[in-house]
């Protein structure tokens, strides 16, 4: 989805996230679960307080140093979690310990939708699907007829890097959170794309990364959760 002549440093990850290579502690499980090309290697978090659901929350790009331990992903996984949703981190194929081979994110979207059954599996239903740059793209493919699915949080889609279609806009309640200066999500063609539909949020000053602001991130995903909460029936 994303071209290979993007700089590598542009998508790899900017530092480890506190629960990288800690195995199973606690409230936070490190598992593998099958996938359609193999296993995949996951990342349990349990949700703090009373449970609203699970979540799924996908890396950026396999090729470009995306992994689980992502800190963007990191973070979003933490404040959904403080909402209430126990939530899954994973590798796509062919990252760390998942199996398999870089699909061009084709298979990337079945991975998707293995970790939306895990995820379903471990903490049961409602689901909030969402990801990070190419993981946004691939949760975006994943959802479309899902009903177990409630809601939708990208961050930084990459509308502006994209080699193919752009992915479905989704019909659930979704956030969509930006840089202000994001090369690869430019608010503008996210405006475009989404029409009316979700909320979004721009982060003044922000890169692709949300560099030095992902406390609006926090704030943005826990007023959007807290919303959801207080309108769903579920």
């Amino acid at each position: 989805m994303l071209p290979d002549s993007r700089r590598p440093e542009e998508y790899a990850d900017t530092g480890d996230s506190p629960t990288k290579g800690r195995g199973s502690s606690g409230r936070l499980e490190a598992f593998l679960f099958r996938g359609p090309a193999g296993n995949l290697e996951g990342l349990w978090k349990e949700p703090e307080g009373t449970r609203a659901g699970s979540a799924v929350f996908a890396h950026p790009h396999p090729l470009h140093g995306g992994t689980l331990h992502n800190k963007v992903v990191f973070r979003a996984a933490k404040a959904l979690s403080r909402a209430g949703y126990g939530v899954l981190r994973f590798n796509f194929r062919g990252v760390g310990l998942s199996q398999g081979r870089y699909d061009g994110g084709r298979g990337e979207v079945d991975d998707f939708r293995a970790a939306l059954e895990e995820a379903a599996r471990r903490g049961g239903a409602p689901l909030v699907a969402g990801g990070f740059s190419f993981g946004s793209a691939a949760g975006l493919r994943a959802i479309p007829g899902d009903t177990r699915v409630r809601a939708f949080i990208g961050v930084g889609v990459p509308l502006g890097s994209l080699t193919s279609d752009p992915p479905p806009v989704p019909t659930v309640p979704a956030l969509f959170v930006t840089g202000s200066d994001d090369v690869h999500g430019p608010p503008a063609l996210l405006r475009e794309w989404a029409g009316g539909a979700g909320r979004i949020v721009i982060v003044p000053g922000a890169d692709h990364f949300l560099e030095g602001k992902l406390e609006v991130l926090d704030s943005a995903i826990a007023d959007f959760l807290a919303e959801l909460s207080g309108s769903s029936t579920v």
